[in-house]
C-alpha cells in the first residue's frame, strides 16, 4: 500500500484553501493534509516543524510570495503551485516533479497532477529546484521601470510613473490612472508588480497604488481599509483582506 504524501496547503484566501482541501479529500491514498497556512511566514514555520512531503503553494501572497518562501527553506518538499495567473511560466519546473494548477482548481486537473506525481516523484531534486529559484531571482533583479508605455490611437505614449496614481485590472486590460487621465495597458498586474519601484503597493487583487498619492487611510469593516488617493477624482480604494499584512508593513503599524 502506498503511503500518502504528508501535505500542507498554503494560500492566503480561505475559500481557496477550503476548496483544495475538499478536492484532496477525494484522494486519501495520495494526500494526507497535516496543516494549512495563510501566508508565507506561517508556512515556513509549519514546513520546518512538520516536514511535509508535499505542499500546495499559492504564488502571490502578501508579505512573502511563494517563490520567496521556497528560497528561504533549507529543504524543499515537492511543490505544486496554485495560481490565479496562467501567465506564470512554470513549465520548466515540471521536469523536477513539480506541477502547477490554475485556480479555481478542478478535480479532473488534479487527477492529472496525481498521475504526474506517480511518474515523476523519484526524479525530484531539491538542489535543481533551488537552482531554478535562483534563476527566477536573477530575472527579477532587472532595473526597475521609471515609465510605462501605452497605446494612444496609433502612437506609443510614455507615461512617467511619478504621474501614475494607481493601476486597476479589469478583464483583459489594466487601466493606468494618472492625475487626470486614464490609459489602457496590455501588461498584467503581475507583470507590473515585478517591475514597479517600491513606492507602488498591491492592495487588492485588482489594484496597485502609488503610495506617494495616498491622502489618508480609514479602517473599514472585515479588517479592510479604504485608501483615498490625492488625484483629481480623489479615488477611494477598498483594500483586500489578504493584503493587510503588506499594507500594515507599509504603514508601519
Amino acid at each position: 500500500m502506498t503511503i500518502p504524501y504528508k501535505t500542507i496547503i498554503i494560500d492566503d484566501e480561505p475559500p481557496a484553501r477550503d476548496r483544495l482541501l475538499k478536492l484532496l479529500g477525494h484522494f486519501p491514498d495520495t494526500f494526507h493534509v497535516i496543516a494549512e497556512a495563510k501566508n508565507g511566514r506561517e508556512a515556513k514555520q509549519k514546513i520546518e516543524a512538520l516536514r511535509p512531503d508535499l505542499i500546495f503553494l499559492d504564488i502571490e501572497m502578501p508579505g512573502l510570495t511563494g517563490f520567496e518562501l521556497l528560497a528561504a527553506l533549507e529543504t524543499i518538499p515537492v511543490v505544486i503551485f496554485c495560481t490565479a495567473y496562467d501567465q506564470y511560466s512554470l513549465k520548466a519546473f515540471e521536469t523536477n516533479g513539480i506541477d502547477y494548477l490554475v485556480k479555481p482548481v478542478r478535480l479532473e486537473r488534479l487527477e492529472k497532477t496525481i498521475k504526474k506525481l506517480k511518474s515523476l516523484d523519484k526524479q525530484f531534486s531539491s538542489q535543481n529546484f533551488s537552482n531554478l529559484l535562483k534563476e527566477i531571482s536573477k530575472q527579477k533583479e532587472v532595473k526597475k521601470m521609471t515609465s510605462i508605455t501605452v497605446k494612444k490611437a496609433e502612437k506609443l505614449v510614455f507615461i512617467k510613473l511619478e504621474d501614475v496614481s494607481h493601476f486597476e485590472a479589469s478583464e483583459k486590460y489594466v487601466t493606468v490612472h494618472t492625475k487626470n487621465e486614464q490609459h489602457l495597458s496590455e501588461q498584467s498586474l503581475v507583470q507590473l508588480e515585478q517591475k514597479l519601484p517600491t513606492n507602488f503597493l498591491r492592495v487588492h487583487r485588482a489594484v496597485i497604488i502609488n503610495t506617494d498619492y495616498v491622502k489618508d487611510v480609514q479602517k473599514y469593516f472585515n479588517s479592510r481599509f479604504i485608501i483615498t488617493l490625492n488625484n483629481q477624482k480623489m479615488s477611494n480604494i477598498t483594500t483586500g483582506r489578504s493584503y493587510n499584512e503588506a499594507i500594515k508593513v507599509w504603514m508601519g503599524v
